[in-house]
């Protein structure tokens, strides 16, 4: 049986995870790119943890081995074909247990050298976790500015020209607000954004600086590493500025537009304001929110936000940042684009 670290994994360049834990352990979280081929069912894994613990391991073996016999024919055809397609299959399971060495130990009888990783997900995590803070770049270039102004479509236009960009909010699955999973699933957890987070990073191996955009410590399910924080707190900083009218619609065609029509949009938006209505002390403001929302009026309920809850939320947060701050027009997100790479070559913001 043929086994390799997960330092030998990482430095492989065609590799395909193959994780032979139940969908359900997949869903939770698993390796960026992993291929579930599962040796059991959700259902079939809870029926041999129920057997081992009322009738022992000995019992729970024979059954699984009952499970999961006439599967292995298929199991091993379906990695098979990924191994002549070229790729380099790696077997694992949760921490290198029986799962993952019954699976490698039947593509070894079919007579295929294919890889087991030693430790499972489990030792894969922690490498990451031990290596992510020293393959963070020295420098951070942080965009800033107000809800609504388009810092994520800027960051995607800057990864499109080929800089070193790490969108926090796509790797945790959430948009860093109260409204920040509309249209999106609930988030990710911790595991699966360090496990993408690690990946982002050894794809900007050698780069001098990475740009992200200012998040909190905390951005829906996930916490951000203190090392990237402290990085970001000193980094150079980015203001971006947008007229009322365009940050309104930008944010009506991105949270709105394409739910409105659905049935669960509106009752999710009344909602959602509900949790923000605790924290307005105006009653004025909420008056004014709930007149809004009752006609549906949702680029109304937008504008209220940002000019009463948002904006003034986000000039605190401003304060903790001590470097100065270079300014840069996004009404338009391409000549913000540019404008920022302008600003690499005659600012020499990077050195700043």
């Amino acid at each position: 049986m043929r086994e390799i670290t997960v330092d030998q994994f990482v430095q492989l360049n065609n590799a395909v995870s193959i994780d032979v834990r139940s969908p359900g352990e997949f869903k939770e979280f698993h390796i960026p790119g992993a291929v579930n081929i599962p040796l059991f069912t959700d259902e079939e894994r809870v029926i041999i943890g129920t057997i081992y613990k009322h009738e022992g391991a000995d019992v729970a073996k024979w059954k699984a081995m009952e499970l999961v016999s006439p599967k292995i024919p298929s199991i091993l055809k379906d990695i098979k074909a990924m191994h002549e397609k070229g790729s380099e299959p790696v077997i694992y399971c949760w921490r290198g247990g029986m799962r993952s060495k019954a699976v490698a130990t039947f593509i070894t009888f079919a007579g295929l050298s294919i890889p087991r990783l030693i430790g499972g997900y489990r030792a894969y995590r922690q490498y990451i976790l031990e290596k992510i803070p020293s393959l963070l770049p020295d420098k951070a270039i942080t965009l800033h500015g107000m809800t609504g102004v388009g810092k994520t479509d800027v960051l995607k236009g800057l990864y499109n020209k080929g800089l070193p960009v790490i969108d926090l909010e796509g790797l945790a699955g959430h948009r860093g607000s109260i409204f920040g999973t509309f249209g999106l699933f609930p988030g990710n957890n911790q595991k699966t954004f360090d496990s993408l987070l690690f990946k982002s990073l050894t794809e900007m191996i050698d780069s001098p600086f990475f740009i992200i955009e200012a998040e909190s410590k905390r951005i829906g399910k996930v916490v951000l590493p203190d090392e990237l924080l402290k990085k970001k707190q000193h980094g150079t900083n980015i203001h971006l500025h947008a007229s009322m009218r365009s940050r309104v619609e930008r944010i009506y065609n991105d949270y709105c537009l394409p739910y409105v029509h659905e049935d669960w949009f509106h009752e999710k938006v009344v909602e959602r304001l509900s949790f923000i209505k605790k924290r307005i002390k105006s009653h004025e403001i909420i008056a004014s929110l709930n007149e809004a929302a009752s006609i549906r009026e949702y680029k109304t309920v937008i504008q209220i936000l940002l000019e009463d809850y948002y904006d003034p939320r986000y000039a605190h947060k401003q304060m903790e940042y001590s470097e100065p701050f270079h300014h840069i027009d996004a009404e338009n997100t391409e000549s913000a684009v540019k404008g920022i790479m302008q600003l690499f070559h005659t600012k020499n913001a990077l050195a700043n």
